[in-house]
């Protein structure tokens, strides 16, 4: 039996967002920054918190909300046969950082959210979505394809063949972690020093100049020499990065979201297609890049795909009711 209403749950190192939808489109959507003091249930308590803020706002009675899809960073690990949060921008025992004021290692995200909910599906962020541009966006039916974030973290969502790649854990896409530079000092949440993460994310590099993500690109954007030349590198090993994925699985079209590319993609763009387009015309001819269809709200939506009924698809894509979902973000921002 079709629910009358899902829940959606957008969990991130920086805040987290909870939506609720029926057949006719998104209702509401709240957020709040991402719990990273309290005991470990904390994140998972917080995320039951934000869905019955949500069905409050949207007038819908909360014990009706059974079915929960969860768009979240990773990586997961297993806790008792279900999927828990090792996630290096949430917990603080893997490289022992002073923004992270906790000692957590794995999360129990889906211990706590079974407590309450009956129906629960966990995907990697970017691997929803992958799924939701798959469904309504810039890659709609396309076989061949990688979502890739750049943002906090970095991530990928990985289609080969019309198959997403889940992996052991749901672990597959993890590339931020991928070693790019084992002679470099710049260290990840993970604990690597030099992956692709610790080079390129927003926070690490805006880190190293003692600057916000956001300044330091807006910076690098005004020609401020360091700045330009910290963000033009991070493009670089980005790019390197989209190119070893693409002569592995020889795939066909990448779109990108997350922060950086939204508000600097355009002028980063030239510098990430530079490393692929110059490398391995057999392997990279006709490799296209696309922006997020989607925008900022890829991942809340990937979270719906994750327990939409089916007989809500057509609707959706004929509605595009995501558009609304746009709305109610801007009218909520973090409290």
């Amino acid at each position: 039996m079709n629910p009358l209403y899902i829940g959606a749950l957008d969990i991130g190192g920086t805040k987290m967002a909870a939506t609720v939808a029926g057949v006719q489109g998104p209702l509401a959507r709240v957020t709040q920054p991402t719990a990273k003091t309290g005991s470990p249930r904390a994140v998972g308590e917080q995320a039951v918190a934000l869905v019955q803020a949500a069905c409050a706002q949207a007038g819908v009675e909360y014990r009706l909300i059974d079915t929960v899809g969860v768009s979240s960073c990773g990586p997961f690990a297993q806790i008792d046969g279900m999927l828990g949060l090792a996630a290096p921008n949430i917990s603080g025992s893997f490289a022992g950082r002073a923004d992270l004021p906790n000692d957590w290692g794995v999360i129990p995200l889906e211990q706590v959210l079974r407590e309450r909910f009956g129906t629960v599906a966990i995907e990697n962020d970017c691997v929803a979505a992958l799924m939701a541009e798959r469904t309504f966006g810039a890659v709609r039916d396309e076989p061949d394809c990688v979502y890739a974030t750049w943002s906090t973290g970095i991530g990928f969502g990985l289609c080969v063949d019309g198959r997403l790649l889940h992996g052991k854990h749901g672990n597959a896409g993890h590339a931020g972690h991928m070693l790019m530079d084992i002679q470099s000092g710049a260290l990840c949440g993970c604990g690597n020093r030099g992956d692709l993460e610790a080079l390129t994310s927003g926070r690490s590099i805006g880190n190293d100049l003692s600057m916000s993500a956001p300044d330091l690109f807006a910076a690098a954007r005004n020609g401020v020499p360091a700045a330009h030349d910290a963000a033009v590198q991070a493009a670089r090993w980005f790019g390197r990065a989209l190119y070893n994925i693409a002569v592995t699985l020889d795939t066909r079209r990448f779109v990108i979201g997350g922060s950086v590319w939204l508000h600097h993609g355009a002028w980063l763009a030239p510098i990430v297609r530079q490393e692929i387009d110059t490398r391995l015309p057999a392997l990279t001819q006709g490799v296209s890049i696309v922006p997020a269809a989607l925008g900022t709200l890829v991942a809340d939506i990937g979270a719906l795909c994750l327990t939409m009924p089916p007989d809500w698809l057509p609707k959706w894509r004929d509605a595009e009711p995501w558009h609304a979902l746009a709305a109610l973000a801007e009218a909520s921002p973090p409290s």
